[in-house]
């Protein structure tokens, strides 16, 4: 039977075992007499699959109720659909996940049910771009993932890996965040990076680099995710005082005034070698590609809705 074309379909991604979330959710949207289907992953694996089917199964509207990490994984299986499906497809965010810094980004409030819903009924659709990463696996297998908001290679990942937990049981983001980064202090602090960006060429000990096509959790707070470019923070290696200082700027929103950070607007990031770093995307630890590796964007390949 075909799907209406005003019917969503909601992924809802919990945070807890509640479903006191879920419940008032569904208030809100029967209160709107929206139209919906209500799928719910049991595990970060089964976002892609729920994905995948309501895709398949004729939704043009599809809502996901989680944090950064659901709404990287909905992406890529986005993308791996062809154009000519992805441009019917408009894709929706409620926040309700450890991590909802792209939602944060167009004022979509976890708190806000409400509002919310009220935004996305208008079905207000702005074309976004992706970043994307191609490496090596461990396999020897070519490999890409595609992300929202940031990739960060270094310190910082460790520390957003560390948050994630953290935040479950302090509940506070900049709690979760400060405490994460005091731990971290006890590990390592620098890696040896050969980066090329733009016509720039930096090889030397850098503490973290951040590639955001979004706000990158305030490490690239003037990315805007529509204008087919990338901001870069590279920090390079710092003491431990000025460790702190940088975090305080970083909860602060004044993250770029830190002297030891230097930002670079591209379209492309060639890493030649970044040994023993981590990388996260959108929040989510990936590991360590095998060699080189390369970082662009997309300008304008998916269908998102923001507010009025």
């Amino acid at each position: 039977m075909a799907i209406e074309e005003t019917r969503w379909g909601i992924l809802y991604c919990p945070k807890g075992r509640s479903s006191k979330q879920r419940e008032k959710i569904q208030r809100v949207l029967n209160d709107r007499q929206v139209q919906y289907d209500f799928v719910q992953s049991e595990s970060t694996d089964s976002v892609e699959r729920l994905m995948t089917m309501l895709i398949h199964n004729g939704y043009k509207t599809i809502i996901i109720m989680g944090g950064d990490s659901a709404l990287n994984d909905a992406v890529n299986c986005l993308m791996k659909e062809e154009k000519q499906v992805r441009e019917t497809i408009a894709l929706g965010v409620i926040p309700n996940g450890v991590m909802n810094d792209f939602a944060r980004y167009w004022d979509f409030k976890e708190g806000n049910l409400e509002q919310t819903v009220d935004w996305l009924v208008k079905r207000r659709v702005r074309p976004v771009d992706l970043g994307c990463i191609r490496y090596t696996n461990k396999k020897g297998e070519q490999c890409h993932r595609y992300f929202l908001n940031c990739i960060n290679i270094g310190l910082i990942a460790d520390v957003m890996n560390m948050r994630r937990q953290t935040r479950s049981v302090l509940g506070s983001r900049t709690l979760s965040f400060i405490v994460s980064f005091f731990l971290m202090i006890f590990h390592r602090m620098d890696y040896k990076m050969h980066v090329k960006i733009n016509a720039d060429t930096v090889n030397r000990k850098i503490m973290t680099m951040c590639v955001g096509s979004g706000p990158g959790y305030g490490q690239t707070p003037n990315a805007v995710p529509y204008n087919g470019l990338l901001d870069v923070s590279l920090v390079y290696q710092t003491g431990i005082l000025q460790v702190f200082a940088g975090l305080w700027l970083l909860v602060t929103g004044r993250f770029l005034n830190h002297h030891s950070v230097h930002p670079y607007r591209t379209r492309e990031i060639q890493v030649e070698e970044a040994k023993h770093a981590m990388v996260s995307i959108d929040g989510r630890l990936m590991g360590t590609p095998v060699g080189a590796y390369q970082i662009n964007v997309e300008q304008e390949v998916i269908n998102f809705l923001i507010p009025d």
